[in-house]
């Protein structure tokens, strides 16, 4: 029986004030193309997720995020063709910058209940209700910031 290559990658969902999470959409060139996704990418050896994702956001979005903002919140586990997906996900309601794409991709910012309408990876499709459950009770009041807000931007 052959070897089952494990690939451990790390997804933040990042929340903004109006309850949104941002996506991602994998450009052209890449596994996956078209598809969208929560930000985040491989974890290196010696690196922890929540390391793995404060590179990542910097890298790919342009903000900063101090590992103690990052929420374990699920884990995805998928069997794809050549290897399986170990992949925690993060919540992130806090960041320093502006998000700006450096890496081609097309950004979108939904709610949860639009989620389903953007085709996304297998891995990623059974966190859809449980994003719809968690934001579902998420109150959001007009003009008055949550705690832990304030400080940096998450503005869309």
């Amino acid at each position: 029986m052959a070897e089952t290559r494990l690939v451990l990658v790390a997804a933040c969902a990042l929340i903004n004030h109006e309850g949104r999470i941002l996506i991602a959409q994998r450009p052209a060139g890449k596994s996956m193309a078209g598809l969208w996704e929560f930000p985040g990418g491989k974890v290196e050896k010696g690196e922890t997720p929540e390391a793995a994702l404060v590179r990542e956001m910097r890298e790919e979005l342009g903000v900063e995020i101090a590992s103690e903002a990052l929420e374990a919140f699920v884990f995805a586990s998928h069997a794809y063709p050549d290897f399986h997906l170990l992949m925690p996900v993060f919540l992130c309601r806090q960041w320093l910058g502006e998000i700006t794409p450096h890496e081609g991709q097309e950004i979108a910012w939904v709610s949860s209940s639009d989620l389903a309408n953007y085709p996304m990876p297998p891995a990623d499709l059974p966190l859809i209700p449980l994003f719809r459950v968690l934001l579902k009770h998420t109150a959001v009041i007009p003009g008055e910031p949550r705690s832990g807000e304030g400080r940096g931007s998450n503005r869309q």
